[in-house]
């Protein structure tokens, strides 16, 4: 088994480093008890994705079901064929994640086989099932069964995946809008968005980064620098696309060059030396 394990694990390293270069490195800078666990989380997180957003030629909705089976199954059984469920199983059974929890991703994963405009309790409860699920099951690996911290840094692992998740949205509308027919953001006209709309959301996204901070900083030790290099990751492209019209964001898709990337870690590594996260 342990032979079998490992290629499941080095599926799920692969996945993750294939898919998000960005996620990846922050793995990386996690203590080495933690890398493994949270790769297997994102590779699964990233194949139901895959479905919903690429498979555009097939059954999508078959195949996410069947992916969705499959996962339940994994986890009951604690085996798996498939590498990425059985690295997943692992984790999950291992760290006693709750269920309700891949229920929630799932239903959000579902909603994008239908082309939704969202309200804003919709779209709350996509943002839980898409995104703050998935900080939270990060959340019990790197609280290694402490019940008590889990539930006091719960409200800022979730304000984390919803921020790393807005900033995506802002930074892939012109492809969901135009490609995918998807309009997460409520209450905006995307073939006319606006400034005030575009500021809107950034607030509602600062908002979400200053309380994230505020749990980051409380995270164990061999979690919290890897979490601190995403977090200012995804706060350099915000602060990106901040700076940009409305009209380009539905132009273009914003990015961070490697070399701002390699300054950023940089950066956190002397703010972490320092004592000064």
């Amino acid at each position: 088994m342990h032979l079998f394990n490992e290629v499941g694990y080095m599926c799920s390293k692969i996945t993750t480093e294939k898919y998000s270069t960005s996620f990846a490195s922050s793995i990386r800078l996690l203590h080495k008890d933690l890398r493994t666990p949270v790769y297997n989380i994102y590779g699964f997180v990233r194949f139901a994705d895959e479905i919903v957003d690429t498979f555009h030629h097939h059954d999508q909705k078959v195949l996410l079901a069947e992916f969705k089976v499959q996962t339940y199954l994994a986890i009951e059984r604690k085996i798996s064929l498939n590498p990425i469920l059985q690295s997943f199983q692992e984790t999950v059974n291992k760290y006693g994640i709750a269920k309700h929890f891949i229920d929630a991703f799932f239903t959000s994963m579902e909603q994008d086989l239908f082309k939704l405009e969202y309200d804003k309790q919709t779209y709350n409860e996509y943002i839980y099932g898409s995104a703050e699920v998935v900080g939270l099951m990060c959340l019990y690996v790197f609280c290694e069964g402490n019940t008590s911290m889990y539930e006091t840094l719960k409200p800022y692992a979730q304000s984390l995946g919803a921020a790393f998740q807005k900033v995506n949205f802002l930074r892939d509308l012109k492809a969901d809008t135009q490609t995918l027919e998807r309009m997460y953001f409520p209450g905006c006209n995307f073939l006319h968005f606006t400034e005030d709309e575009k500021q809107q959301i950034e607030a509602d996204i600062l908002y979400d980064f200053q309380h994230a901070y505020k749990g980051i900083v409380q995270l164990p030790i061999k979690a919290r620098f890897g979490v601190y290099v995403a977090y200012k990751y995804y706060l350099s492209l915000f602060t990106r696309i901040t700076k940009v019209k409305a009209k380009r964001i539905m132009e273009e898709r914003i990015r961070i060059p490697n070399y701002s990337k390699a300054m950023i870690l940089a950066k956190a590594g002397v703010r972490s030396q320092f004592n000064m996260l």
